[in-house]
């Protein structure tokens, strides 16, 4: 996709990162990016009131978006494979086609899950239904975390941090339920990243980004 002018080229060659900081899909964008060691120009984005640059950009209007000299980058796996084929200190990307496939089942069938669990409201649906339904899911990574500290083996990969903002959000829509439940494994591994040093840089509050901001240069490793 071309660039658009104005607000969205990269001043100074430093790529735009348009996030929200609850998303999910922001959040695990924005750990590849911290763990690559990127500057970015950072803009928060208020999901009900848009900025319209940021429309511009990407139509679709969803983030995370990645604005960078060749283009736009409009999806989170696409932004985290970018971030961390140009720089991978911790080898993430070892085991990528493995991780890759585990990405995918996270998703589809566990987000579908997870939306309807979470959002059920919304769907009509039965919110107890749709718990078990992804509970399914968090048990097989309970079991496979009782084999080794990650999903792929003894190091983190992109698999773990792809997936880590989503069992976050799935585990508090009910943290008390979710705390309750026989999953020793999964429960040290969800903390180990709730409590990392990254997860607390990247979750740092920005003001609503709007034109004419001074650059927010974020996140740095």
């Amino acid at each position: 996709m071309s660039l658009h002018l104005g607000e969205n080229i990269p001043a100074g060659g430093i790529p735009i990162l348009y996030s929200f900081r609850r998303c999910p899909y922001a959040m695990r964008a924005r750990l590849a990016i911290h763990a690559a060691g990127l500057t970015m120009q950072h803009r928060e984005i208020v999901l009900r009131d848009k900025a319209p640059e940021f429309l511009k950009a990407s139509p679709k209007g969803t983030v995370p978006v990645v604005i960078e000299s060749d283009g736009v980058i409009e999806e989170s796996l696409d932004i985290m494979l970018w971030a961390l084929d140009q720089n991978d200190p911790e080898n993430w990307l070892q085991n990528r086609e493995d991780s890759l496939a585990l990405i995918a089942q996270n998703d589809g069938p566990f987000k579908t899950s997870l939306d309807r669990y979470k959002y059920a409201n919304r769907h009509d649906n039965d919110p107890e239904t749709w718990r078990a339904v992804g509970a399914s899911t968090l048990e097989n990574y309970d079991s496979i975390l009782a084999q080794d500290p990650y999903l792929l083996g003894k190091q983190p990969t992109l698999a773990d941090m792809a997936i880590f903002p989503f069992i976050r959000q799935f585990a508090n829509t009910d943290r008390a339920w979710f705390d309750a439940q026989p999953w020793p494994h999964l429960h040290r591994w969800l903390d180990t990243h709730l409590t990392s040093d990254r997860f607390a840089a990247i979750m740092v509050k920005y003001p609503k980004w709007q034109a004419g901001d001074p650059p927010t240069l974020a996140p740095l490793a």
